[in-house]
């Protein structure tokens, strides 16, 4: 097992002295990934010790910043049993898993096998190790094709895609576990993550996402946006999603922590913000803000794609007080692009 430290054993040991109590420890699957990463600074800022457990196959390295970094799979047990071991996290928050659906239809041996599997190795590792609370990054993807506009938690879940599927079993193995071991959860349904927050970026494999896919497109326009599907029964003839800015996700989980640490119930939550956008309205918003033209071309339908996609966020709101407060659309849009030309400006040589 690989440890990186990014402050020394010594330290770590001293700031627990000095706070006097048990160190609130929470072991983040995936935290030097996109979300992971904003959501361990946000631990970090609400009193918490995020330790990151990542296999740096999809994170970055430099995005943990927050707490120790150790670098290793979900699907290594006798790695897993050493960091509970370590650490004695109180609880869990995972977000380790791939998340492309074109890449989950091409090869979903890759999404059950990682996915699934992996995430039954950590919940063992949380019995073996007596750890009772995990937050789970789920998606607005179980859904399907809802008949809902906005669409509630109690919504039919009809995943479309392998990714889907796999957000889908993890969710049915965890509300199993906390019957049969006594384990809260919270299982957050994620709309559209977008945005960065100043100070961190995007991993690599997290720009395969519409925003910074069209901001890319601005800085390469050798390289235009492609459009997949302008024939859908929506305003304009592109799919509709609901966007949330990654700072509001990274809220949340900490909300969601401290609701199940005040021995609050279990639950599952959609996050969104309830307001749903096109294909073509994101474009345009992206044109306004930066002033400049975004070059695109239009392609068939993309198979697994939903129609359309927006939250019903009044569940969130009613159980954790969760009202986002970060995701209007000029502040998600002005922070990627912020992020995006300090990162992959061709002018930079980069």
């Amino acid at each position: 097992m690989k440890l990186v430290f990014y402050f020394s054993a010594v330290f770590f040991c001293c700031i627990q002295l000095l706070l006097a109590q048990e160190p609130r420890v929470v072991l983040v699957t995936g935290g030097a990934g996109y979300i992971g990463s904003h959501t361990c600074k946000a631990l970090n800022q609400a009193g918490f010790i995020p330790v990151t457990y990542d296999s740096l196959v999809k994170g970055s390295e430099d995005a943990v910043k927050w707490g120790p970094l150790v670098i290793g799979d979900l699907l290594d047990p006798s790695t897993l049993d050493q960091v509970f071991t370590e650490y004695k996290p109180c609880a869990v928050i995972h977000f380790a898993g791939f998340r492309n659906v074109g890449e989950s239809i091409e090869n979903p041996s890759l999404y059950y096998t990682n996915n699934i599997v992996g995430s039954i190795h950590l919940l063992n590792a949380m019995v073996r190790h007596g750890v009772k609370t995990i937050i789970f990054s789920s998606s607005c993807t179980v859904y399907g094709n809802s008949e809902e506009k906005q669409i509630s938690e109690a919504a039919p879940k009809n995943p479309l895609n392998p990714y889907a599927m796999s957000k889908y079993v993890i969710e049915r193995a965890i509300t199993d576990y906390a019957d049969a071991y006594n384990i809260q959860y919270m299982i957050l349904r994620y709309f559209n993550a977008a945005g960065v927050e100043e100070g961190l970026h995007r991993c690599h494999h997290s720009y395969n996402f519409l925003i910074p896919k069209t901001l890319l497109a601005i800085l390469y326009p050798q390289a235009p946006l492609q459009i997949f599907g302008t024939d859908y029964p929506t305003k304009d003839g592109t799919c509709i999603r609901d966007y949330i800015h990654v700072k509001d996700l990274a809220l949340a989980h900490v909300q969601s922590l401290e609701h199940l640490l005040k021995g609050n119930s279990s639950n599952a939550l959609n996050l969104g913000t309830g307001i749903g956008l096109s294909v073509l309205e994101i474009i345009q918003a992206i044109e306004e803000e930066t002033g400049q033209k975004v070059p695109y071309e239009c392609k068939p339908r993309r198979e697994g794609d939903a129609i359309e996609a927006v939250a019903n966020p009044h569940k969130a709101a009613s159980i954790l007080g969760f009202y986002p407060s970060y995701s209007d659309l000029h502040t998600i849009i002005q922070s990627e692009w912020d992020s995006i030309k300090k990162t992959n400006d061709p002018k930079n040589g980069e």
